[in-house]
């Protein structure tokens, strides 16, 4: 078997690249806790224990979910589904406002302690610097500050505001809000911003559809976003 050199991404860690990798994507691309992926470890001889997997999510998963941007740049639609789901957080409200296209390819996420114009005009702007471009339309449910938001930033954008068009942006809520069982709810704001930011461009690069497509297709999909998985993690090939 050739050898290849360990790449500086992991360099003074003294797990393997494909540990590490692999602890990565099952805690972001499953609903699973860091003490269950730490079993799941344990189960294949490998011990290690939930904070350290807790570092290596935090460190890693920041630098393949910023990979994983700079790949999909350019190439998501430009018809931008806008919602926001309310988050518990030490007994206080805080609001999880999530962009995505019309094909369920996560946009951008952003945590606000409000639900008003103010709140949803730095969504659209940071949107906006993100993306580098306006959207064709907008689709929202009937909160009015979108509007609001919407008339002062790009007045020439077409808005869509109807409560069942907009169900690509909820569904995509639902992972959020499955973690947040499984974590027993988030500790604070930045957590939360900290875990979607890199959740979500996880999801993108294995969102691949199972209906509507022929089996063989679709595991010629998931075969290919695996691989850009490996390549993304710097892991070489046998």
């Amino acid at each position: 078997m050739t050898k290849f050199p360990r790449d500086p991404l992991y360099r003074r860690h003294r797990f393997p690249a494909e540990v590490i990798a692999h602890a990565v994507w099952l805690y972001f691309r499953f609903p699973l806790s860091l003490r269950m992926v730490e079993d799941m470890l344990a189960a294949r001889g490998v011990i290690v224990s939930h904070q350290t997997v807790r570092l290596w999510a935090e460190k890693f998963g920041r630098h393949f979910a910023n990979h994983i941007r700079k790949r999909s740049a350019g190439r998501l639609g430009d018809k931008w589904h806008l919602d926001e789901v309310v988050i518990t957080i030490g007994g206080k409200k805080h609001w999880l406002w999530r962009a995505v296209d019309h094909d369920g390819f996560v946009l951008d996420v952003l945590v606000q302690s409000r639900r008003n114009a103010k709140a949803a005009k730095r969504l659209i702007r940071k949107l906006l610097k993100a993306q580098g471009r306006s959207p064709r339309v907008i689709i929202t449910d009937k909160l009015r500050s979108y509007g609001a938001a919407k008339r002062e930033i790009m007045p020439g954008v077409e808005h869509r505001s109807h409560k069942g068009l907009n169900n690509r942006a909820e569904n995509c809520h639902q992972a959020v809000r499955r973690r947040e069982k499984i974590m027993k709810r988030f500790k604070s704001a930045r957590q939360l911003q900290r875990f979607a930011s890199i959740h979500d461009p996880i999801a993108n690069l294995f969102n691949v559809p199972r209906h509507d497509i022929p089996s063989a297709h679709h595991r010629e999909l998931r075969a290919a976003a695996i691989q850009a998985w490996h390549q993304i993690a710097c892991l070489h090939a046998e």
